[in-house]
């Protein structure tokens, strides 16, 4: 069969798998829809954790930039593993013991503030908004890869689906699903990493074959610097970000994700707060399984690519009796993610160090029959002619190496499941927002049972609504602005939370002051360099505004400890709460309403 046929066999199989869990585990109550009635098994939960944490940028985007970035490419590994560990040993158990359903909800008790309480529902908001929209975009991007129908289709029908289980089903129907979403995209991650380790080292682990030999005395990482000096390239294995940008750049991943609300919560659908603990260390070990294979993934596909691609004829009639391009080369070129044109025109693709052109080309009106290109009759030596988009190393890597069409669909069917994952789980996120923080707890006390459940799936169903709109319409921020979730949520939830557990003497006056310092801050430094011309020679001790969120972080540290000090204690009662968090009971059932 085909890659398209496949591909509609797989992932159709997997639709119905996950609205027929769906069905089968529908909310009946609020406590069902927001925390899956606090009764998931810890395995199922870590399993459930994993693909939640693990997103489209997790399946598709972090081997890319690893592949393209080498040595610098780390920060993104090391901080967002980092990261869920930070959330595991120092947020999850405690936030479970508090027994409240969300971030704002443990902010606004905490710091016996509603005040407290809308900054936080704003911050989740905002943090879940810019997240999701890239989830249902990468979703209409492999939608129009793989079954050739347009993005915007694409994007509807990722829509439909997420509507189905997530406001169906609540948390309840989302951990089940996000369980065998878990297993599909690990499945599906695994596999192509397994067959290309074996063909490039012959080793069937992909850890072991990313330090293993390619051929006698010659190592997988020693053969990527070789090609890559010889096409001009800085070599693989060497960074070229400053050692404080790297420090700033992983501690603002680790802290700004270790305060997204999309994966605290689910620490609240277990019975204990030791089984909190228990799914922390199951997901761990379910994030390891793809993050430590990632690295192995972008080296291979590197590879892949530098040997396939350079110096390469376009077509048969362009060669010199050499095999063209091969038909995945074109593909991806009529999907926009990559682009040719042919500046000496030799009819050969020349991949070499610099920029191909000023982003990719239109062609437009200047493009040719099919299987050409613009040839700009401009003879260089050493001039780039090839565009390639990051994003399609992980999808292209099984077409690149020859794997069946199987794997090619099944690479599909993982893209999809960490993409649907996620967007349920920051969708939830929105829905408990408003229905449960800004309803319940601030505009109408008094709201029945019956019509908050109401309420939070129809704050669902509009969040997917505007998720989808803006997965349709990107506003051409959107790749920039996903650097400002993670510094907000650096600089804004993880000191307000952290001081929150471990700091008695925490009022409302420091953290809401400290939360505001950050995000105004962190905002403004972002919005200065990503939007207002800011060059790198004016970054502040050499940090880019990816890392600021770390400076944003300590400056909300600095004046929630300062600050507070002029400013009474809070009270008694709340002192004992946090006491109470923090003593280490972890067998008794949890107090959750």
């Amino acid at each position: 069969m085909s890659v398209q046929h496949w591909t509609f066999l797989i992932v159709g199989l997997t639709f119905a798998l996950y609205i027929g869990i769906a069905i089968w585990s529908r909310a009946a109550s609020t406590k069902d829809f927001y925390v899956a009635g606090g009764g998931v098994s810890p395995l199922a939960n870590g399993m459930a954790t994993g693909a939640d944490w693990m997103s489209a940028a997790s399946f598709i985007s972090m081997a890319g930039l690893i592949s393209f970035m080498g040595y610098d490419g780390s920060v993104y590994l090391m901080g967002w593993t980092g990261g869920y560990v930070l959330l595991a040993l120092l947020l999850a158990p405690y936030l479970r013991k508090f027994g409240k359903f969300t971030v704002p909800d443990f902010v606004g008790d905490r710091y016996y503030s509603q005040t407290a309480r809308l900054v936080a529902v704003v911050c989740a908001i905002f943090i879940s908004f810019t997240y999701v929209a890239g989830q249902m975009r990468g979703v209409g991007v492999v939608f129009s890869r793989f079954l050739e129908v347009d993005i915007t289709v694409g994007v509807l029908i990722g829509m439909a689906v997420v509507f189905f289980y997530a406001v169906l089903g609540g948390m309840k129907g989302i951990t089940y699903t996000q369980v065998a979403q878990y297993v599909v995209l690990i499945f599906a991650y695994m596999v192509p990493a397994i067959f290309i380790s074996l063909m490039v080292t012959d080793s069937p682990i992909p850890q072991l074959g990313f330090g293993g030999e390619v051929a006698p005395g010659v190592s997988l990482l020693a053969k990527l610097d070789g090609l890559h000096a010889e096409l001009g390239f800085a070599a693989y294995t060497d960074g070229s970000k400053s050692m404080i940008d790297v420090f700033c750049i992983t501690m603002a991943l680790m802290v700004g994700t270790a305060g997204l609300p999309h994966v605290i919560i689910r620490f609240y659908t277990v019975p204990r707060v030791r089984d909190a603990r228990l799914s922390a260390g199951y997901a761990l070990l379910c994030i390891a399984l793809l993050y430590t294979t990632a690295p192995a993934v972008a080296a291979f596909a590197r590879v892949n690519l530098l040997e396939t691609v350079s110096e390469t004829p376009y077509s048969a009639a362009a060669g010199d009796g050499a095999a063209a391009m091969p038909e995945w080369f074109k593909r991806y070129e009529d999907s926009g993610l990559l682009a040719w044109v042919d500046k000496n025109g030799d009819g050969k693709v020349q991949y070499v160090a610099g920029a191909a052109f000023a982003g990719k080309p239109d062609f437009g009106d200047g493009r040719g029959p099919v299987g050409q290109r613009m040839v700009l009759n401009t003879p260089t030596e050493n001039e780039n002619e090839l565009y390639v988009d990051r994003d399609i190393m992980v999808l292209a890597n099984p077409e690149i190496a020859g794997l069946p069409n199987w794997i090619i669909a099944l690479v599909a069917a993982g893209a999809l499941a960490a993409a649907l994952s996620t967007a349920a789980g920051l969708l939830l996120v929105v829905s408990t927002a408003v229905s449960h923080d800004l309803l319940k707890r601030t505009l109408m006390p008094a709201i029945s049972e019956k019509n908050e459940l109401r309420a939070a799936r129809i704050a669902a169903a509009c969040a997917v609504g505007i998720a989808g709109y803006f997965g349709i319409n990107p506003p051409g921020f959107v790749a920039q602005v996903v650097a400002f979730a993670f510094g907000l949520a650096a600089s804004t939830f993880f000191p307000a939370i952290i001081l929150g557990i471990f700091s008695k003497r925490a009022n409302r006056e420091g953290v809401v002051a400290g939360m505001l310092a950050g995000l105004l801050f962190t905002g403004g430094y972002i919005v200065y360099f990503k939007f207002l011309g800011g060059t790198p020679d004016q970054w502040w001790f050499g940090v880019s505004p990816e890392g600021i969120g770390t400076f944003g972080m300590l400056l909300n540290f600095a004046v929630a400890l300062g600050l507070g000090r002029f400013f009474p204690p809070p009270p008694m009662g709340v002192q004992m709460m946090v006491e109470e968090i923090r003593v280490p009971r972890g067998a008794g059932e949890a107090h959750t309403h």
